[in-house]
């Protein structure tokens, strides 16, 4: 039974560890916006559907970002709602 238990506190210690490091490798990303899905915009906290779709729709439509600050000419994003973004993404294409 000691065992058992044993293997069974292992098990829920193993889980732990590998979600922290999902959580941590999502938390600590930087997302390329001339190039993320909606879907993968909206792995940033801070950005929701609506923001991940104006921003894919102005890449589209308009041009791809030159700078983070080019997120200025999305419709409904104002200067601080980029710095609530800034550290999640970039325009680099190494990401």
């Amino acid at each position: 039974m000691r065992k058992q238990w044993i293997l069974f506190i292992s098990s829920i210690l193993f889980g732990i560890t590998v979600m922290s490091s999902v959580v941590a490798a999502y938390a600590d990303h930087n997302v390329n916006i001339n190039t993320a899905t909606v879907n993968k915009l909206k792995t940033i906290s801070e950005i929701g559907t609506v923001h991940a779709e104006r921003i894919v729709e102005y890449r589209e439509n308009e041009r791809l970002f030159k700078t983070v600050d080019d997120l200025l000419n999305v419709k409904g994003i104002g200067k601080e709602t980029v710095e609530k973004f800034r550290e999640h993404i970039t325009v680099d294409e190494k990401s």
